[in-house]
């Protein structure tokens, strides 16, 4: 499965809201309001100015899923947010997606990469530790795991 990166540098969500079926935006961001509204989305979800959200493309070129990164403790850390991929393409997708996602972090600057996933969500979770993330935490049901790219990269 080959993914291709589109940086959504115009904040533009409407293709997110075009893919992303209402049932799902609670997997997403429990706390969104259904359906997506954008401008709740640019308000309360994606609103910072170090907010980088970005497409990822089928090899037709088809929107298939978004993801954002959000500036950590200094622009050295970022933190993995809102992960969508289209149901069609889940199931084997999770080291391709963690490989866009890692550089896409590193084109930021980041020398870290955190995120937080549902320990429950045993496909993302077991792509994350395959991947290379450690797990620092467990808390509510959501473990919390960081990627040191700087190590990675000097491997």
């Amino acid at each position: 499965m080959t993914l291709t990166l589109r940086r959504n540098h115009d904040r533009d969500l409407a293709p997110l809201a075009k893919m992303l079926p209402d049932a799902e935006i609670p997997l997403l961001n429990p706390n969104a309001k259904v359906p997506f509204d954008e401008m709740e989305w640019h308000r309360n979800w994606l609103g910072e100015s170090s907010d980088v959200s970005f497409y990822l493309l089928d090899a037709e070129g088809h929107d298939v899923g978004f993801f954002a990164l959000r500036e950590g403790i200094g622009p050295e850390v970022r933190h993995l947010t809102y992960v969508y991929l289209c149901e069609e393409m889940r199931g084997g997708a999770g080291a391709e997606l963690a490989r866009i996602v890692e550089q896409a972090a590193e084109d930021l600057g980041a020398l870290v990469l955190t995120l937080k996933v549902e320990t429950d969500n045993a496909p993302a979770f077991n792509a994350y530790l395959s991947a290379g993330y450690e797990e620092l935490s467990r808390r509510h049901g959501m473990a919390t795991m960081r990627l040191d790219l700087e190590a990675r990269i000097a491997a």
